[in-house]
């Protein structure tokens, strides 16, 4: 297993994100660990996916010789983003919390990596996920508190997802109550960077 990561940044606040910090301190903290691993940065913000529409279904469902240019161009954006899923066996994500659920630049990033054939199967017993040998650290920035109640709609959703698609190494880190105050969110913070370097560790 290779030592590259995969970091995806989601917040609509760009770099003063508390989500975008704690990626930032997981892939400083991960290349003091592993310093000759290579680390690729995904912003869905800045390079926002455009949502997923019937056009571009069909073109994935449309063989790749008989696909006109249209169509190529619209299965790459999905055909490229699975490549470089594949390409790293770390995915370190920025996950803020935005009307108790993801954000919709990230809902249509997890849309062009879950492809029938491609990143997951169906068989006669149900859906086999091809996607093997990662594993994610999902770093949750919460201004409430959230975990472990059913407004945490993310938690489940997240693992069910990758799950779906074959990883089952999942690690969540939340940092929560960063709305209720500077102390609680000056606390939180520094709870969930020492939970990063424990499980970068």
């Amino acid at each position: 297993m290779s030592n590259n990561v995969l970091a995806i940044y989601n917040s609509l606040m760009g770099e003063n994100g508390n989500s975008t910090a704690l990626v930032k301190q997981f892939v400083q903290d991960w290349q003091h660990k592993h310093p000759n691993s290579e680390v690729t940065s995904r912003d869905l913000v800045q390079n926002a996916l455009p949502h997923l529409s019937l056009a571009e279904m069909g073109a994935w469902m449309t063989p790749a010789e008989q696909r006109n240019e249209e169509q190529q161009q619209l299965a790459a954006l999905s055909d490229n983003l699975i490549k470089e899923l594949l390409a790293h066996d770390v995915i370190v994500i920025g996950m803020p919390l935005y009307n108790f659920g993801i954000s919709s630049q990230f809902k249509a990033w997890l849309d062009r990596i879950a492809r029938a054939g491609v990143t997951f199967k169906y068989t006669e017993t149900g859906p086999v996920g091809l996607v093997s040998g990662k594993k994610v650290y999902v770093l949750a920035a919460r201004g409430g508190l959230y975990q472990g109640t059913d407004k945490d709609t993310q938690t489940k959703y997240l693992q069910d997802f990758f799950n779906f698609i074959g990883i089952s190494e999942i690690e969540f880190v939340y940092a929560e109550a960063l709305a209720m105050g500077d102390d609680s969110k000056q606390q939180a913070l520094a709870a969930a960077k020492q939970q990063i370097q424990q499980k970068i560790a």
